[in-house]
């Protein structure tokens, strides 16, 4: 049975101190603040990251030099007989596409996972792989597992502001200026490949309802009904974990046959939305054999 090692990024939102304890690799991803490179979790925190957010400065984010993949790919292969490397999806960044025409050069010993998800559920494809490499699979097996099941996972989020979709361009201002007015909160849907407008809720006891009730609607429909072993369901923040508390509180409310995680929205995903969002996502629990 050949060793396979298990890869991701940052936008997983695992931290390199949890990466260690599980025993996987995560690429750091770059961010642009002003006219400096600063690597998420190795020379940028999430306490900076919030401050410099609040502080108006620019914030782009970048994705990892081919340099730094291959290097990751090529230490953990000394030791692993094949990697699988599981990046943010392929339709919100480049990263995936550049990951696969990299791992050309590896024989298959690299395999790059398809799976389109962020956050929250591309950790959790990282902990069924992880799994799935326990069983015994092989790196393709785990890979094609993944991309099998890459659709079979939501997350709805609820912004506290329209301010930082009107800073990257992805509103006009005059219709931030009116979503501000009217104190509407978004919820925006991640679905596969696509970050969506959802619905806009008038208050964020709104908000959360909706979000509520479109993930009972998912479960029941998509991913096999209401039982605590079809899916695992987590509450999920950007930097508001007291508010998160609370979130959590009433999902485990509205789901009391389920037990319900809470975890914080990767960097990459705050950025673009700003603190304060409160999200509820969940993720189809495979049958690993």
């Amino acid at each position: 049975m050949g060793k396979v090692a298990i890869v991701t990024d940052s936008n997983s939102g695992i931290t390199q101190a949890q990466a260690a304890g599980m025993g996987i690799s995560v690429v750091p991803m770059p961010f642009m603040i002003g006219e400096e490179t600063y690597y998420e979790d190795i020379n940028l925190t999430k306490p900076q990251f919030y401050e410099r957010l609040a502080g108006e400065e620019s914030i782009v984010t970048s994705q990892p030099s081919p340099t730094e993949v291959l290097k990751v790919w090529d230490a953990l292969l000394q030791e692993y007989d094949e990697v699988v490397h599981i990046p943010m999806s392929s339709g919100l960044s480049g990263s995936c596409q550049s990951a696969m025409m990299l791992s050309s050069d590896y024989d298959g010993r690299v395999q790059v996972v398809n799976n389109q998800r962020i956050s929250v559920t591309q950790k959790r494809s990282v902990q069924d792989a992880l799994e799935m490499a326990a069983a015994g699979k092989s790196a393709v097996q785990i890979r094609e597992e993944l991309e099998r099941v890459k659709f079979e996972s939501s997350i709805y989020i609820m912004l506290d502001t329209l301010h930082y979709l009107k800073k990257g361009g992805r509103i006009t201002p005059a219709a931030a200026a009116i979503g501000s007015l009217l104190k509407l909160k978004p919820v925006l849907q991640i679905k596969g490949e696509r970050l969506d407008a959802f619905s806009k809720a008038r208050s964020a006891a709104q908000g959360k309802t909706t979000m509520i009730n479109a993930m009972r609607n998912d479960i029941e429909t998509m991913y096999g009904g209401t039982q605590s072993e079809t899916v695992w369901l987590y509450v999920v923040h950007a930097n508001v974990p007291e508010q998160a508390e609370q979130f959590k509180a009433e999902v485990e409310a509205a789901f009391p046959n389920f037990r319900v995680g809470m975890d914080s929205l990767s960097l990459s995903v705050s950025c673009h939305i700003g603190p304060g969002a409160l999200a509820i996502a969940c993720s189809k629990k495979l049958t690993i054999q």
